[in-house]
């Protein structure tokens, strides 16, 4: 037997002090005469698309007008930093790590950090990026959860009840200030209903926050911590509690702390500074074909006393993926295929010290015992196999036993420019 769904009863309420909210009434007889209603199939008449207005982007791909977009990141990353850089930018219209912001914008931070460390945080960017307090004045508003109560809707026996009076309030002030951007850091702390029951969050969504999105032609982001993963890959599914916040979203996206591999990789030395940005969702924009990083800068605050040294905070700063055979030329790429033509060299690392993994570092002077350099003989041969200066040959080595090695496929010549080292 199958089960039914559950009913999900919505409904408004007000916060009275000193009293709990009212009790929900019971539902109607299923006998009761039904509601009148009425609906209409709305015939699609032809619009010149040169006539339709683009879409209301504010800022990347990622914020836009009467949409929801989420960050799903763990906790510790830097999430946080990054979400007050992209007000910054967008309150000053400047590009501070690298994405375009289409139009300035009265962006409204709320945060649950207390105000005195929202105002470190704010405070030590301004001094990274050199933002005057005269380019913020009127575009950048900031509170916090631990100051205003901000409760969106509370569960109750038999479903849950909206903040109608708060929504009426925030869609006043909203207006008032001419508010663009609302960033609500975490999600999680808007509400007060399971965050695991995909109704009750999909209530939330549509009876709370699309209503006024419509009316205000408002952009919100909601940052959502992550379920506890274990050290693996945050995705649009690593979000913690129900999916229908991720389903609302227009535009989603993760973030993701630097692997060792990553840091071996790109030669950097503490890679807990470093974190990625990923499109996991996009509904309205293609997916970005790489990643985008950041990093965090330590920035002094100078406000040490005699009793107490200075603030360092951290600020999220644009940090760009290494080229890492930058210094890699044609000259090394012919070298190598000698070395490897005049040999018997393996494809496959466990091989030892047959792998042909140490002929490019015999020939580049390289040092296998080098993070550095070992994960540049790997990229090294990543990028000459996809690219057939190299193929893979399954032969019987001196036991008679199928192996696989490494044979030279397309000699490099200069003659050709369109084969370079990479």
């Amino acid at each position: 037997m199958v089960a039914l769904p559950k009913k999900i009863d919505v409904q408004t309420y007000s916060f009275q002090p000193g009293k709990p909210p009212p009790e929900i009434p019971a539902a109607a007889n299923d006998n009761a005469a039904p509601l009148k209603a009425s609906i209409v199939a709305t015939e699609w008449k032809w619009v010149d698309p040169k006539m339709i207005p683009p879409r209301s982007w504010l800022y990347g791909y990622h914020y836009i007008r009467k949409y929801i977009s989420t960050t799903v990141s763990p906790g510790g990353l830097g999430k946080t930093s990054n979400s007050i850089v992209e007000a910054l930018s967008m309150a000053t219209d400047r590009p501070l790590v690298g994405e375009k912001v289409h139009e300035r914008c009265r962006v409204w931070l709320f945060n649950e950090d207390p105000r005195d460390e929202l105002d470190r945080r704010i405070a030590a960017s301004c001094i990274h990026y050199g933002i005057k307090p005269s380019e913020i004045v009127g575009h950048l508003f900031v509170d916090s959860f631990r100051e205003q109560n901000f409760v969106a809707a509370v569960q109750a026996k038999n479903g849950i009840k909206i903040a109608v009076p708060l929504a009426e309030a925030l869609e006043t002030e909203i207006k008032r200030r001419k508010i663009d951007v609302l960033i609500m850091d975490p999600f999680v702390s808007t509400h007060q209903v399971s965050e695991n029951d995909n109704m009750m969050i999909d209530a939330v969504i549509k009876q709370f926050w699309q209503p006024i999105l419509e009316r205000t032609n408002c952009a919100v982001e909601f940052v959502h911590h992550t379920k506890k993963l274990g050290g693996a890959e945050v995705t649009a599914e690593s979000a913690r509690g129900a999916g229908a916040l991720i389903g609302a979203a227009r535009s989603a996206r993760t973030l993701n702390g630097m692997t060792q591999d990553e840091a071996d990789k790109a030669h950097v030395d503490n890679r807990r500074l470093y974190f990625r940005i990923t499109d996991a969702k996009a509904n309205m924009a293609p997916p970005s074909a790489k990643s985008t990083w950041r990093k965090l800068e330590s920035v002094q605050l100078g406000n040490d006393t005699t009793e107490r040294p200075t603030d360092l905070v951290g600020v999220a700063t644009e940090w760009k993926w290494p080229d890492t055979m930058a210094g890699v030329t044609v000259a090394n790429l012919r070298a190598v295929q000698s070395e490897i033509a005049s040999g018997e060299w393996m494809d496959a690392i466990q091989a030892g010290d047959r792998w042909a993994g140490y002929a490019i570092a015999k020939v580049m002077g390289l040092d296998m015992d080098n993070k550095a350099d070992r994960a540049l003989v790997r990229e090294c041969l990543k990028v000459w196999k996809a690219s057939g200066m190299f193929r893979v040959e399954t032969r019987n080595n001196e036991k008679r036993e199928p192996r696989n090695y490494l044979v030279v496929g397309e000699w490099a010549s200069d003659l050709d420019p369109g084969k370079d080292a990479s």
